[in-house]
């Protein structure tokens, strides 16, 4: 392999589940340079527009770098005593199902396997859940139906190799950014590929779509029902496959063979013509990979909607050669490590059932455990209700937010309210959650941390060190082993290293198993601390005495079930939600392009958020104006759990009576953002994975007296009616409205800038139009700027946050800004479009209309969409738009 900077550390981005390889070098200045791992076979060189920034967000501002007992700082020692003590206590008095923890897939496996051990082998409940369960767990559900493990059968090259790729509830452009890259240069190599995209949004990934297809929320369970009948009238069924590989055909088939084209149609909303060109083009193309994610997972029929897809691959026997299968891609990094290591409340370690009595007894045996859990704990939405309820006493949450997460998310706010002692493990001292803890663990961040992830794929990264651990921090791991040795299980909570730890995951992962497993690492059983520090990726399986090799399962069948046979699930597709008059519009929450769960992180990074800098709905324009709703106008959305209040974003990308809300903003970016307090808590009766796209609401205009915008040097403490701020290059953004209107507008800049009275202003104002300006300086520099209107006001973001950065001479310049628009000195960029390159769609739309016709062109000229490719679909609507307005 080819060397690197001595300087550099290959490490594994903390972000989605395509597992990116990163090289990252501490700069003789003390910033932290970011690029891409060449040698990673997840990315090759590759990083998406978060994975670039990350250099930005390892700051220890706002970090929690020592423990805290009821708010007050305290040594570990302390802390530690308490946690075991009261934890202790409450198993004690009430049984172990009395205390519960909740994790998350941005631990690491090694901090993952030490938490399920102690929860499920020694405390001897399996009240551990992750969560991963709003985000995968019906997959999981889905493969385990179908293959008798949660196995996913391919790999990434896959996708490169398709003649196919169907992406079903899945934005590839902006979820996992790396992935769409891939498809897109192989589709650039390969021109016969085809790309079709079922969403109900026009999202950025149709613009390597051929086809995208409109389906109508929770549609998907049905398109493949159908799509399954159409290959069996086809004679497209691999009667060899099915005959020899599988069982449950002729049931999966009578139910297909029930619904006809016209059925399918109405349950999808998608045209009977449709609905034949997609099924021929599956029928006709064997080289075919059908991609999923949380559009597919995150749904009451979830784990249905992961089987019919499955039943289609199975049918035809696509499944485990180059080119084809079902292909689940994870939200989060280590979701799958997670999964390995039994990190669900219903599974065990290494893959196997909890359900299954030798399973028990094998990893209790391996363990040495006084007990072992022998029945399923609570899954994420009934763990928080036990909470509330009273059921579970003791809590400990690591490295998740769940009161910006869980559905009915105010609900989860009474929980931890409720609860006799909570414990969170973090690396951020406040967070929505942080403020409910009884006592507070310092954790590492990403930057710190040493162990490892699996991706989508199957492939295991190190995550290595290469900052040292700020304050008191420490890995979770050591923290979750020092509280197990405090509870009296120190001889098997020993370990010294992460090396330990997944040197043990790996040997359990091959006891007893002889085949009979999927998972199976035992080739690294043995492996010493300094093999695992130059541990290259790979993936699994890779038994004892075998070679690291890449591998696609199921091929040859040779599935995991007891007669080693796939299971096609009957499933019917799923009935149309009841709905509410009073709330007549559905909710789809996801992930925007550049930022990440609820920003904890991104938060940090000033161009990160230049792409939005505040929540917002996407709403059709039709729907808008029946509404009353105008472009950049405010939005309550409403419904019997709360009210959020957003910017409403009018555009046509969204279908009629459905809405899109960003589950990233909090109480520490917002007002009043959280979009999941109005999910309803409904979820898969298999998976228990809750529905966080459809939530019923009603849309209404928030009536606002004022709208303002700001830019400052230090953080502001708002009180508005509606607020959203982000950081920016120098200081802070800061969206505002409301509908009290302060009596001195100079005053309230005073406060907002957090200035003196001493600090001399300049001012604009006009009372009858209720247009305000105020700008404060300090010396040279501007403290900050303020720009008030009766209507949201449209100045130039990028232009005035530029500002702060800006020395300011003379009077000209001044009175210049207060102006609200650059001079012609000071050309406008625009919003930000390339997060990568801070380039702007003014500067993109002046050189489409210079001659700039191609994004490729514009790569050229600019840079923009020449690092992640995120923006590239965006990039040729501007340029279309400008060819067009150059043309008029």
């Amino acid at each position: 392999m080819e060397s690197i900077s001595p300087k550099s550390v290959r490490t594994t981005c903390p972000y989605c589940g395509v597992g990116c390889g990163v090289l990252a070098t501490r700069e003789e200045s003390g910033a932290i340079g970011i690029a891409g791992d060449p040698h990673h076979p997840a990315n090759f060189g590759r990083l998406c527009s978060k994975g670039s920034a990350l250099g930005e967000t390892v700051d220890l501002d706002a970090r929690l770098i020592e423990p805290q007992i009821d708010g007050m700082p305290a040594s570990w020692d302390a802390a530690l005593d308490l946690v075991a003590d009261r934890f202790a206590e409450t198993i004690r008095e009430h049984g172990p199902d009395s205390v519960a923890f909740y994790v998350s897939g941005q631990l690491l496996t090694e901090d993952y396997y030490v938490a399920n051990k102690l929860m499920k082998g020694f405390i001897g409940s399996a009240n551990i859940d992750t969560n991963s369960r709003l985000c995968m767990s019906s997959s999981v559900a889905g493969h385990r139906r179908a293959f008798g493990s949660d196995t996913v059968p391919g790999t990434y090259e896959d996708l490169e190799l398709a003649d196919l790729i169907v992406l079903t509830g899945s934005n590839l452009a902006w979820c996992h950014p790396v992935l769409y890259q891939r498809i897109a240069a192989a589709k650039a190599r390969r021109p016969h590929m085809r790309v079709v995209l079922i969403d109900p949004r026009r999202t950025m990934t149709a613009d390597i779509a051929d086809v995208h297809l409109k389906i109508k929320p929770d549609g998907d369970t049905a398109l493949f029902v159908g799509l399954l009948g159409f290959l069996a009238a086809q004679g497209a069924v691999d009667r060899g496959y099915v005959d020899r590989h599988t069982s449950g055909f002729d049931a999966a088939l009578a139910i297909a063979k029930s619904h006809d084209l016209r059925n399918i149609s109405a349950r999808t909303g998608l045209s009977p013509e449709e609905l034949r060109d997609f099924f021929t083009l599956f029928t006709q193309t064997e080289r075919c990979v059908t991609v999923y994610s949380q559009g597919v997972n995150q749904s009451t029929s979830g784990t249905d909607k992961v089987n019919a897809i499955i039943n289609c691959h199975l049918a035809t026997g696509r499944i485990g050669r180059p080119g084809m299968g079902p292909f689940s891609v994870t939200g989060q990094p280590n979701a799958m490590g997670g999964r390995e290591v039994g990190g669900l409340a219903n599974m065990l370690a290494s893959h196997m059932h909890l359900e299954d009595e030798d399973h028990r007894q094998l990893v209790q045996g391996f363990w040495a455990s006084p007990t072992i859990a022998s029945k399923p704990g609570l899954k994420a939405v009934d763990l928080f209700n036990a909470v509330r309820e009273g059921k579970v006493k003791a809590l400990w949450i690591m490295a998740t937010n769940p009161v910006d997460s869980m559905p009915e998310a105010d609900l989860v706010v009474k929980a931890l309210k409720a609860c006799p002692f909570v414990v969170v493990s973090d690396i951020n001292a406040a967070t929505d959650t942080t403020c409910h803890a009884h006592v507070l663990l310092p954790a590492a961040g990403w930057g710190e941390k040493d162990g490892t992830v699996t991706n989508s794929e199957r492939r295991i990264s190190r995550q290595r060190p290469f900052l040292p651990l700020p304050g008191k921090a420490r890995p979770d791991w050591w923290i979750i082993t020092q509280v197990a040795r405090r509870m009296g299980f120190a001889a098997s909570f020993a370990y010294e290293s992460p090396s330990q730890i997944f040197a043990e995951h790996a040997a359990l992962s091959g006891t007893g198993n002889r085949g009979s497993r999927d998972f199976d690492i035992s080739a690294h059983a043995a492996i010493s601390g300094e093999d695992y520090d130059t541990l290259q990726p790979f993936q699994w399986p890779q038994g004892q005495g075998e070679p690291a090799t890449e591998q696609r399962f199921f091929a040859e069948g040779d599935f995991y079930t007891q007669d080693r046979r796939a299971r096609l699930v009957a499933v019917h597709p799923a009935n149309d939600e009841a709905t509410d008059p009073r709330h007549p519009f559905v909710l789809n929450t996801g992930r925007i392009r550049d930022h990440w769960h609820t920003m904890t992180r991104t938060g940090k990074s000033a161009r990160l958020s230049g792409h939005f800098a505040e929540p917002f709905a996407e709403i059709h324009p039709l729907d808008a104006a029946e509404q009353g709703l105008g472009d950049a106008t405010l939005v309550r959305l409403t419904n019997d759990h709360g009210t959020i209040i957003v910017r409403a974003l009018l555009t046509d990308r969204q279908a009629r009576s459905n809405v899109f809300v960003p589950m990233h903003w909090t109480g520490q970016f917002a007002s009043k953002a959280r979009v999941d307090t109005l999910v309803t808590a409904n979820v898969d009766p298999v998976s228990g994975q809750p529905a966080l796209k459809m939530a019923q609401v009603a849309v209404r205009p928030f009536q606002a007296n004022w709208y303002g915008f700001a830019v400052m040097r230090v953080k502001p403490a708002c009180v508005e009616d509606y607020w959203a701020l982000a950081r920016t290059k120098g200081g802070f953004r800061l969206e505002l409205a409301s509908c009290a209107e302060p009596e001195d507008w100079s005053a309230y800049a005073q406060q907002l800038f957090r200035t003196g009275a001493e600090v001399p202003l300049l001012a604009y104002h006009d009372h009858r139009q209720g247009q305000h300006r105020i700008a404060m300086f300090e010396g040279e520099t501007l403290a900050g700027v303020l720009f008030v209107a009766r209507e949201p006001v449209t100045v130039s973001r990028s232009w005035a946050s530029e500002q702060l950065t800006r020395q300011f001479t003379d009077a000209h310049q001044r009175f210049q800004l207060l102006a609200g628009r650059p001079g012609k000195d000071m050309p406008d960029k625009g919003a930000i479009v390339c997060a990568c390159f801070s380039v702007g769609k003014n500067e993109i739309a002046a050189a489409a209309l210079s001659g700039s016709h191609t994004v490729e062109a514009i790569g050229k000229t600019l840079k923009a969409g020449t690092n992640c490719g995120s923006c590239r679909a965006e990039i040729r609507g501007i340029i279309d738009a400008n060819i067009v307005k150059a043309a008029e």
